[in-house]
């Protein structure tokens, strides 16, 4: 059994260079694109704070639907799938696609991308990747895992709203659009794409092992 968990580690973290490598590098890529353009709907069960208040509720007061871009789980999972090394060039693949007027960020592509408020959420991919690669580096483990998806997302988050204020600043954007945005882009979606993102990780753990297993 030792002996077993020691070659799937290795499988794990030996990632070599190869024509299926980069075949899945440029897979992780449109995955990316693609979820730029995916909308997911998540319905979950709440306690409404009327349920406190004691208020007459009805079964829908108790579910709450929260509509999400599942662009940063898709990028925790590529980072984790694909390693350290081959995320971040899957990350590069997609911004230098993107400023070369392909439309395949949210709002469209090209060089003028750049000046967007949004834009530092995807320069963040790399970083996150680079982040939750190294704490994965030694071993899928559920603390590991849970370190990595914190440590990745967070930066995403920081870093692009980061990016935000000082596009806002040259912009001489308001207080009211800065609080707006930062509700909007990194209000409650981060516990969504914190919890998404765990999931993500772990089913790559999977994925990774399986698919190197027959490579």
């Amino acid at each position: 059994m030792e002996h077993e968990v020691k070659v799937v580690k290795k499988q794990i973290d030996g990632i070599r260079l190869s024509l299926g490598t980069l075949l899945l590098v440029l897979a992780c890529t449109y995955m990316i694109v693609l979820a730029t353009f995916v909308q997911l709907n998540i319905t979950h069960f709440i306690l409404p704070q009327g349920f406190f208040q004691g208020e007459s509720l009805n079964f829908k007061d108790y579910l709450h639907s929260y509509k999400l871009i599942p662009q940063i789980p898709i990028v925790m999972f590529v980072g984790a799938f694909l390693g350290r090394k081959y995320g971040i060039t899957s990350i590069l693949l997609y911004i230098v696609l993107g400023l070369s007027t392909l439309p395949i960020f949210a709002l469209g592509g090209g060089p003028k991308y750049i000046l967007e408020y949004g834009f530092g959420y995807i320069l963040a991919y790399i970083p996150a990747v680079f982040f939750s690669g190294t704490i994965l580096k030694s071993g899928f483990t559920i603390k590991n895992m849970l370190k990595a998806v914190f440590v990745g997302v967070l930066t995403i988050h920081v870093f692009g709203l980061l990016y935000m204020l000082l596009i806002a600043a040259l912009r001489h954007e308001g207080a009211t659009f800065i609080v707006s945005w930062i509700h909007f882009q990194s209000g409650i979606k981060i516990v969504y794409d914190l919890i998404l993102s765990f999931v993500a990780v772990f089913f790559a753990k999977y994925a990774k092992i399986i698919l190197w297993f027959y490579m």
